[in-house]
């Protein structure tokens, strides 16, 4: 049986003052898309360019849920969830290699699953 990928993630400004929940089935490509800025809309108007959440799951129904759970949580809950796992709020996609060479199939192995990589990359300061 073929293993699937959705994540659900948030997204944050420099300020750390909006924060944007969203899912995915490419976590490394939709984060790409945000930082890019390539589609119009709440991401790109308020400049959410920092990963600093995500959980993966193999069920997309799972995935859904978990957003409109997530959504439905004051910021101040929201927060603490963020902090549980990444304290200092880095951006945990900031030592993906998110140059064009992605679309070559030798590297997209690297970026099927960048759950394990940037578990491992969060750690206290």
């Amino acid at each position: 049986m073929r293993e699937h990928n959705y994540y659900v993630y948030i997204m944050i400004d420099y300020r750390q003052g909006t924060l944007y929940v969203g899912v995915t089935n490419d976590l490394a490509r939709r984060v790409q898309e945000h930082k890019l800025k390539v589609a119009d809309g709440f991401t790109k108007k308020y400049g959410l360019t920092r990963l600093v959440y995500f959980e993966h799951t193999g069920q997309i129904m799972s995935a859904i849920e978990r957003e409109k759970q997530i959504k439905g949580w004051l910021r101040r809950k929201k927060i603490e969830l963020i902090e549980s796992t990444n304290p200092s709020w880095r951006d945990l996609s900031k030592d993906w290699d998110q140059t064009d060479e992605r679309r070559d199939s030798s590297l997209r192995s690297e970026w099927q699953n960048p759950y394990a990589r940037a578990k491992r990359s969060v750690s206290p300061d």
